[in-house]
């Protein structure tokens, strides 16, 4: 009887320990990963980060993953609706069990699905969003963005502003989201009681379906700097618009949107607008002439041919899904040979990573447990309406 007995309680207890040596998402040959991106709707055009993403795991999966893992990356179309990303993130973690979100896209997207995500302690990582909202580690522990800093890109341009064009008055077509409300803060910030103003605002909301009326209204404050911290889709409204009017202010456009197959609509529709535009970049540009030898070209051109054959290579917003990959694998690496969630977080929250091959030189890429935006370096660039081309040294992004 006390051999039974003995026998039961030794069974018991490995049960109970194979119970709670993984969590969810994670087994011995594979890691999931989930996360939401527009591939349809009005920013489609950052769907392409998803595929970019997956690419880059697959070509890591076929080197033998991370620590004998496979990676399994499954991103759903969120349509940039944020009430669709509540969803489907739900979907992700309660049924198809993943191990952390990885890369979902959108400002107002992340902040719908913060505070679940922390609750449950599910790891919302390098996340496409600059916001304060991801750099509360008090608040929100779990939540880490990848972005440099919104308040930051705004402080950088009325930095340049106040260097460079102290008479400007500036007006501002913003997105109605902590993405056009910090950056227009920073610009603010950086520009106050040094020559540069802002004489008019103007904001649009998620479900706007043009900007032309914001324009109007900012053109009649003889403005002859115009900011426009908006998505594609209005960026290119914004132009058209501009143009329309006759109006020829110096625009500066929020990095967001200035993948070139955008920046070339942008300029077939106002060429005089574009020419000489500045913002601000922090990866490698895989269309311009001067990475044609580097190696994380070949790299990019051989994943795309080989794991995302049909999608377009010269869309860099595949190149920046591999950027974040590439900073998701090394975090794993990091989180040991028998990652938990918790593991994960805390290798997030200590990187200093050097050798990302698809940044530009000298941006690293570090963490703390008080520091939660990895991207506080990044380049000035102007438009020559053929390529962006640098035009300053490391500037700092941390606003």
């Amino acid at each position: 009887m006390k051999r039974g007995a003995l026998l039961l309680a030794l069974v018991l207890a490995s049960t109970a320990g194979a119970a709670t040596t993984a969590d969810p998402g994670v087994t011995a040959k594979t890691i999931v990963l989930g996360g939401t991106v527009p591939l349809s709707g009005e920013a489609a055009a950052f769907g392409s980060v998803g595929p970019g993403a997956k690419a880059y795991f697959d070509y890591v999966n076929s080197k033998g993953g991370v620590n004998g893992r496979r990676i399994a990356y499954r991103y759903y179309d969120d349509r940039y609706n944020p009430a669709d990303t509540v969803q489907l993130t739900r979907r992700l973690v309660e049924r198809d069990k993943v191990f952390a979100i990885f890369n979902s896209v959108g400002t107002a997207n992340n902040a719908a699905i913060q505070r679940y995500l922390n609750a449950r302690k599910v790891p919302q990582l390098f996340v496409g969003d600059g916001s304060q909202a991801v750099s509360q580690p008090k608040r929100f522990p779990w939540t880490i963005g990848f972005l440099q800093s919104y308040l930051g890109e705004g402080a950088i341009y009325g930095r340049h502003l106040a260097q460079t064009r102290k008479a400007a008055k500036v007006a501002v077509l913003y997105e109605d989201t902590p993405l056009g409300t910090e950056m227009t803060r920073g610009l603010e910030r950086w520009i106050a009681g040094k020559g540069p103003q802002v004489v008019a605002k103007q904001s649009y909301d998620l479900l706007a379906t043009d900007v032309a009326s914001q324009i109007a209204e900012l053109k009649k404050s003889n403005a002859d700097t115009l900011m426009l911290f908006a998505t594609p889709k209005f960026f290119l409204q914004a132009v058209a618009a501009t143009q329309r009017l006759g109006w020829k202010p110096k625009l500066y456009i929020a990095s967001i949107s200035i993948e070139p197959g955008i920046m070339a609509i942008a300029r077939l529709n106002a060429p005089a607008l574009t020419n000489g535009a500045l913002s601000v970049a922090f990866v490698k540009n895989p269309n311009d002439p001067i990475w044609a030898r580097d190696p994380a070209l070949k790299l990019y051109r051989s994943i795309m041919k080989r794991y995302a054959p049909g999608r377009k290579a010269s869309d860099v917003y595949h190149w920046y899904g591999m950027t974040v990959a590439w900073t998701m694998v090394e975090t794993l690496k990091r989180a040991g040979k028998t990652p938990t969630r918790a593991s994960l977080l805390r290798a997030a929250q200590s990187l200093d990573l050097a050798g990302n091959p698809f940044l530009l030189p000298g941006i690293r890429l570090k963490t703390s447990k008080t520091s939660y935006f990895p991207l506080d370096r990044v380049y000035l660039y102007r438009y020559d309406n053929r390529q962006w081309v640098k035009a300053s040294s490391l500037l700092d992004a941390r606003g």
